[in-house]
């Protein structure tokens, strides 16, 4: 892997000064060929200047308008050169020798395609992601999350998929699961999208790996919560409401795209009842949220035609 490029993708929001401490931990990583690209979701006219006086040597594209995650993430992919990719929050510290670590992961066989490495909470010793599980209500599943590290996840073990926080991907699966010139859907803005290519890697009969290893330190929620109640363990409570339903929305688009009719008749029990709970607490709590339902039917209609066309690709495979 020594003469492999590893391209680190970054959205900075800009909320809070947490880029620096990113930066600072990539910076100190042992493994030599990497590049470095930020992609400012700030909207801050001073950014870019104070940027690239610190950091003159990484590339740093400004936007003009306010991208969702996962616009600027393809952005980001766009114009790198890696054969690997990682994408990363801007609220993540990685230890020195995660690259390294994660990188040992993929040389297990070729349809390797995503690694996750121990993601911890910046005490060090609450677990934030131990990889992505795909739980029974259809819902993106954290292994281990929110407890203490008492060395359960010790061993490096098979997982479905990879925390969007920090995300190593192998450059071939994302070129092959891509649609049109997006990586991440667009649709999906923010949640789930990780869930989502995940799920599309493993239809294309890519494998992903977790290793405890590979250490980085996460602040959860300490973008998208916009500073305020970090780290808690409902989310849902902390979010406003666009967040909120994207959350909801994106649930239901991942199902859409990658559910096969087997699986989802087993499931719907299980989804049905996760709905009942999911609708409840809107109808109770958050009461406005239920007008916006009926913009699921115009995202859901394009998340047939983008199933139809990645079940047209797999039929050529």
């Amino acid at each position: 892997m020594s003469n492999k490029i590893v391209s680190i993708i970054i959205v900075a929001a800009g909320t809070r000064d947490y880029l620096k401490f990113c930066l600072d931990s990539i910076r100190g990583q042992g493994y030599p060929d990497k590049e470095i690209i930020v992609i400012d979701n700030s909207l801050k006219p001073d950014f870019e200047q104070e940027f690239r006086q610190s950091y003159p040597e990484i590339k740093l594209y400004p936007s003009r308008e306010n991208l969702s995650y996962c616009q600027a993430l393809n952005k980001g992919i766009g114009v790198s050169k890696g054969d690997f990719i990682l994408c990363l929050n801007d609220d993540v510290v990685l230890d020195k020798d995660f690259i390294d670590e994660a990188l040992k992961c993929f040389t297990f066989s070729e349809d390797t395609g995503i690694v996750s490495g121990k993601i911890l909470r910046f005490d060090k010793v609450t677990i934030d992601s131990a990889g992505l599980s795909l739980s029974i209500w259809r819902t993106a599943e954290e292994r281990g999350y929110g407890d203490k590290d008492k060395g359960q996840f010790q061993g490096k073990c098979r997982v479905f998929g990879v925390n969007g926080a920090v995300a190593f991907y192998r450059r071939n699966l994302l070129e092959q699961i891509k649609l049109g010139e997006e990586y991440f859907d667009s649709d999906f803005g923010y949640f789930y999208e990780d869930l989502d290519v995940s799920w599309r890697a493993h239809r294309f009969g890519w494998k992903g790996y977790y290793t405890p290893t590979a250490l980085a330190y996460h602040l959860r929620g300490g973008t998208a919560r916009q500073g305020s109640n970090p780290n808690k363990r409902f989310a849902r409570h902390c979010l406003n409401d666009d967040l909120l339903f994207d959350l909801m929305k994106n649930r239901y688009l991942a199902i859409i795209k990658n559910e096969s009719f087997f699986n989802l008749i087993i499931h719907f029990p299980f989804i049905l009842f996760y709905d009942v709970f999911a609708w409840g607490y809107l109808l109770f709590f958050r009461p406005r949220l239920i007008k916006r339902a009926w913009r699921l039917i115009k995202t859901a209609a394009a998340a047939f035609k983008k199933r139809k066309l990645m079940d047209k690709r797999l039929e050529g495979k």
